[in-house]
């Protein structure tokens, strides 16, 4: 069964019981799914959630993909599919279709994201997709094994970077938590 709204509005209501200092950042999705807005759906462009996945290896260091087709380095992520039951799930699902490391090669430390950002997107003509905000839930990974040869259909490298590398504060402040 594919992502609910409800899905969505308990991830992020149990997010906000663990952070809610965030409620006021996090306003607008919450009013959207108020409205009846199908935040699964990458067709919504008031705002539509996609699901990050960070990978912290046994070093404490964060794996970065360097992106085909925004040529930036990014972590792991993307939109919800159909067939995705969850967005802890879906996350794990773009981990391992952006890098090829198997999805169960690798274990979430919690069923709660670590952080959940929104952002803008600018439009994307090639696409027909207006400018639209993204409601990204990101979750933390641990691998369990090797994560072996990472794939490049998706992306052009992969490196590991430091903590401090994590350009957006609040990020990088809750993994920390999460390693301490």
């Amino acid at each position: 069964m594919a992502i609910t709204a409800d899905h969505i509005r308990t991830t992020l209501h149990s997010y906000l019981e663990e952070h809610p200092e965030e409620k006021p950042g996090l306003a607008i999705a919450l009013e959207l799914l108020d409205t009846g807005a199908d935040l699964a759906s990458r067709k919504e462009f008031r705002g539509h959630a996609t699901a990050g996945a960070i990978l912290v290896g046994p070093d404490g260091r964060i794996l970065h993909i360097h992106h085909l087709a925004t040529g930036k380095w990014l972590l792991p992520g993307g939109h919800l599919e159909s067939t995705d039951t969850t967005l802890m799930e879906a996350a794990r699902r773009e981990l391992a279709e952006e890098t090829g490391i198997l999805a169960e090669a690798v274990t979430p430390a919690s069923n709660i994201p670590v952080h959940i950002d929104i952002h803008p997107i600018d439009a994307n003509d090639a696409k027909a997709e207006p400018d639209h905000q993204h409601v990204d839930f990101r979750f933390l990974f641990r691998p369990g094994a090797g994560v072996g040869r990472l794939q490049t259909e998706e992306v052009i490298a992969a490196t590991w970077r430091d903590l401090d590398s994590i350009s957006d504060v609040h990020l990088r402040g809750r993994i920390a938590q999460v390693l301490r």
